[in-house]
């Protein structure tokens, strides 16, 4: 069944967090190594759904806020320690913080599911401080191309979250017409710690085929 994104994560909200995923997996193992600490710095997730990476970041001494269209998700995300009182319903589109709020401006597995990627990229500009950093990663459109989707199982029915793909070279032009400064660019594959996923998840036989097209793609820009 195929539903828009709001729809989509409406439903999976509550088993989210439950539901082991190979992409946030990688795409995890890979972001921590490239932002390193934020201790005492400023952390805004757009597009925050159930909080993980705000969890993470406030674990290691950061001030976190997360922005999210989605109740249900921020209703999750509420359960977890610390984060009631962080979270903020609002479009990604039109964030309802004031300018230049963040040390660290994120967007994780989000901006597929809207359709205008150059509005966001324009607002995590505005609310980034200078000599901050802006970072988004999502699922690579070489991995769309090959016939990934976007989809989850709840109960009996599987459920295909509508989404876009944006090319890289849209996404670096939005960013530098934002007036950030390119930093990175990566692109991350499965490897040997998310195997394991795969086959609890009983797709063992697909590890080696998925893990040779790239997975996650990330990009990083600093606010001059």
């Amino acid at each position: 069944m195929r539903v828009s994104p709001l729809e989509g994560h409406r439903i999976w909200s509550g088993a989210y967090d439950r539901q082991l995923n190979p992409l946030l997996a990688l795409e995890g193992r890979v972001l921590v190594e490239a932002i390193g600490p934020l201790q005492g710095k400023r952390f805004v997730d757009v597009g925050c759904g159930t909080g993980r990476w705000m969890a993470y970041w406030q674990s290691r001494g950061a001030h976190v806020i997360g922005v999210d269209v989605c109740r249900e998700m921020l209703l999750e995300a509420t359960r977890r320690p610390r984060l009631a009182g962080r979270l903020v319903l609002g479009e990604a589109g039109f964030l309802p913080l004031a300018d230049a709020v963040s040390d660290l401006t994120l967007c994780s597995f989000a901006l597929g599911y809207m359709s205008d990627p150059a509005t966001v990229i324009r607002e995590m500009a505005r609310i980034a401080a200078p000599r901050s950093r802006v970072v988004i990663a999502d699922l690579h459109p070489h991995a769309s191309r090959a016939g990934w989707t976007r989809s989850f199982r709840s109960g009996e029915a599987v459920y295909e979250i509508e989404n876009f793909v944006h090319s890289p070279a849209d996404l670096l032009a939005a960013a530098q017409s934002a007036g950030l400064r390119q930093e990175a660019c990566k692109e991350a594959q499965f490897g040997e710690p998310e195997r394991a996923i795969f086959s609890s998840a009983g797709k063992g036989q697909l590890f080696s085929e998925m893990s040779r097209i790239p997975a996650v793609w990330i990009a990083a820009w600093t606010k001059p």
